[in-house]
């Protein structure tokens, strides 16, 4: 069986980023071909792709429109069909159809054209903390903590050479916060998206918005606050206040989801850390100087840690 698309040369430029990714693009069209016959979908829109997954726009037998999603296999998205199988559409996209061998998943269709950055910041800050409680319930056992990750990140801050382009002092706050979570008992209690931003809620027909594309830990739904910091930055910058429009979105995150206003500080200063440690790492992996890119990244990451504590 034979495509009727071509796969996105968006998707294929990534083909050399390594990490097997090459060996996944090659056998991508065989694989979309395979389940497009096995579940009788047939396909009815242009294909999109975000960073490691092609989704097809397609419908069955019974004419209903959906999503096949296949997913590059990587250890954060390992659980996303089991997450979405727990949450059973309650805020999010339902979930159809799933394939977790093959990376397949079959999704109710959204409006993949309309997500939260066609909303104003602050709105779109109420929409993710009104939808926080309805995601943060009782993990499914199978999800791997989030205090086990943070235990390997800490490694990683503590590695960081004393002239690294950072306040050290923001380094050895993360540093204690990051322990001190791994030891914290609440740390590891709800199952949390772990990636919930602007481009990642988009708007459905049966509720006016609905999650996507968890990657999903039994985790603290303080962690989930930062990327709602970072993402959309431009605007931030644009406003003349970094600091004001920064705690803007925090207050009005935490107020909507009743969320202890330290504690979520707390997690943004760590997140925001392990950005700029995974910054200087790719470069130093590339063995290549910061570029211009990653400097506004680091800048704006130690911003984003400054105004959520003054």
């Amino acid at each position: 069986m034979r495509l009727p698309f071509d796969i996105p040369p968006g998707l294929t430029a990534y083909g050399e980023r390594g990490d097997g990714f090459r060996e996944f693009l090659d056998r991508l069209p065989r694989l979309v071909a395979e389940l497009l016959e096995e579940w009788e979908l047939s396909v009815d829109g242009e294909p999109m792709h975000g960073f490691c997954a092609l989704v097809v726009p397609v419908h069955g037998r019974d004419g209903v429109p959906a999503v096949l999603k296949v997913g590059f296999p990587h250890d954060e998205g390992r659980h996303e069909h089991l997450a979405l199988r727990h949450w059973h559409g309650n805020g999010t996209v339902r979930l159809l159809r799933a394939d977790p061998r093959r990376g397949a998943l079959l999704l109710e269709r959204l409006h993949a054209e309309r997500d939260l950055t066609v909303v104003e910041d602050v709105e779109a800050c109420e929409v993710v903390g009104g939808l926080y409680g309805r995601l943060h319930v009782e993990p499914p056992a199978q999800l791997r903590r989030l205090s086990s990750y943070v235990d390997v990140w800490t490694g990683g801050l503590v590695a960081l050479p004393p002239d690294a382009p950072l306040p050290r002092r923001l380094v050895e706050q993360a540093v204690g916060l990051g322990r001190a979570f791994v030891s914290d008992g609440a740390t590891d209690t709800r199952m949390i998206h772990g990636d919930l931003h602007y481009e990642n809620v988009l708007a459905g027909d049966r509720e006016p918005w609905l999650v996507i594309d968890p990657k999903p830990m039994a985790g603290d739904p303080h962690y989930e606050v930062a990327p709602m910091l970072w993402n959309r930055w431009e605007e931030v910058v644009a406003s003349g206040d970094v600091r004001r429009a920064v705690r803007r979105r925090f207050h009005t995150i935490v107020d909507t989801a009743l969320l202890d206003e330290h504690r979520a500080r707390d997690w943004v200063v760590v997140r925001e850390l392990l950005n700029v440690l995974w910054t200087l790492e790719d470069a130093v992996r590339a063995r290549r100087a910061l570029s211009v890119e990653d400097q506004a990244w680091v800048t704006a990451s130690v911003a984003i840690a400054k105004a959520v504590q003054d």
